[in-house]
């Protein structure tokens, strides 16, 4: 090329062999392309990879991950367990060695696909984890190398101030969603993000974290929970339902739950809970109110939505609380305006928690005061499966896959 020639035409060149580069680089290493080389034109016009995406004599630590490979439904037949380059620990963050990980409803959505987000394929879900803390970034103390830690996801972000305007509640950015989860044999997470743990068991550790930071929050921060109040839990067998057991019977509460299935009623009587409502797919707030000399309920826990809204509201005694943290057979529920504000009721959305919030729940695991519901373990070869068994609707607690 000319010295004459213009800047216009050496990026161009540049960026034409750093493509060949890349090509070539994906073309002998089987790990997605995302993860290969990013080139950067720095003064001089030295064509250098960036720090953060370096691979040191072109080879790459790899570990085990179970991938959702493309979006579609059912999701578990799209789920492959490959090769994936380790996480490395960035300021303030630690890599954590899994030794289980838990499954969410958040996974298959993620596997469906969520309208108006654009996910690209193949990716690590994953919002629950347990295990060892194997490296650490700059600026995280060294102490926490070797301590068995649980996860929460829910990462804080921080948005800038505006003059005259009051901020708003810090928004939050989800390992597993919006970055690589637990769904691997390491994760990365920012250290103020975990908790030592101690000695537990890592299955019951990975199946306790997102589902009873969700009920705590939803009952303790958001409903004010007091001792000996009725709780209606609506859709008993899942995750978050059963959480909201646990808790409620922590705090001598009368417990309700609701489901489709008898089986899993009789397997919530077993755990404590005080009555049982057998869903048909009809109105059955008549017995609620019969449970209760027709008082109702002081709270409602649902993460149903749409299909059983308005028996929720209906089974609220005055001054009641309906809490929502989901709506997986829709949001579009059709409410009872004039029942709401004669009775003084409230609804109220919760979503998740913050680190004191998950530092209080988790202290009830590890004193050995509430445990999780296991429905299933996997092992990590299994991962299909255990994708399949909580499609499947059929699960009674959390599903997990072991690592180590």
């Amino acid at each position: 090329m000319p010295l004459t020639a213009k800047r216009s035409e050496v990026v161009s060149a540049i960026g034409s062999l750093a493509r060949l580069l890349h090509r070539r680089l994906e073309d002998s290493l089987a790990v997605a392309p995302e993860y290969l080389c990013n080139f950067h034109l720095f003064p001089g016009s030295r064509l250098i990879p960036h720090p953060s995406r370096l691979i040191p004599s072109c080879t790459i630590s790899a570990m085990k991950a179970a991938v959702i490979s493309q979006q579609g439904t059912p999701v578990a037949p799209n789920i492959k367990l490959i090769d994936w380059p380790d996480p490395t620990a960035g300021a303030g963050e630690v890599v954590v060695k899994t030794e289980a990980s838990a499954l969410n409803h958040l996974d298959l959505w993620l596997g469906r696909g969520l309208p108006g987000l654009d996910f690209d394929y193949p990716r690590i879900t994953g919002c629950d984890g347990c295990g060892i803390v194997e490296s650490v970034g700059q600026g995280v103390d060294e102490s926490w190398i070797g301590k068995r830690v649980i996860l929460n996801a829910a990462v804080p972000q921080e948005e800038p101030t505006l003059a005259g305007i009051t901020p708003a509640p810090a928004d939050i950015r989800m390992i597993g969603e919006h970055d690589p989860g637990t769904l691997a044999e390491k994760f990365a997470a920012p250290v103020n993000n975990v908790v030592a743990v101690g000695d537990v068991d890592p299955i019951e550790a990975a199946a306790f974290g997102l589902t009873h930071l969700t009920a705590w929050r939803m009952l303790v921060s958001r409903a004010k929970l007091q001792c000996g109040q009725t709780i209606l839990i609506t859709g008993i067998g899942g995750g978050v339902a059963l959480a909201a057991l646990n808790i409620a019977k922590h705090f001598g509460c009368t417990t309700i739950v609701t489901s489709r299935h008898q089986s899993k009623l009789d397997q919530a009587a077993k755990l404590g809970a005080t009555h049982g409502i057998f869903d048909i797919g009809e109105d059955w707030s008549r017995d609620v109110r019969s449970l209760t000399a027709k008082q109702g309920v002081n709270i409602c826990v649902d993460s149903i939505g749409k299909s059983i809204h308005m028996s929720c509201i209906k089974s609220l005694a005055r001054g009641g609380v309906f809490v929502t943290c989901g709506c997986t057979t829709g949001p579009g529920a059709t409410t009872d305006l004039a029942r709401m504000f004669w009775n003084q009721c409230s609804i109220i959305g919760s979503t998740m928690g913050d680190m004191d919030e998950f530092r209080q729940v988790v202290s009830l695991f590890v004193s050995g005061a509430i445990k999780p519901v296991v429905d299933s373990v996997h092992d990590a070869t299994d991962a299909t499966k255990a994708f399949a068994r909580l499609e499947s609707e059929e699960q009674f607690g959390k599903v997990v896959i072991r690592w180590s």
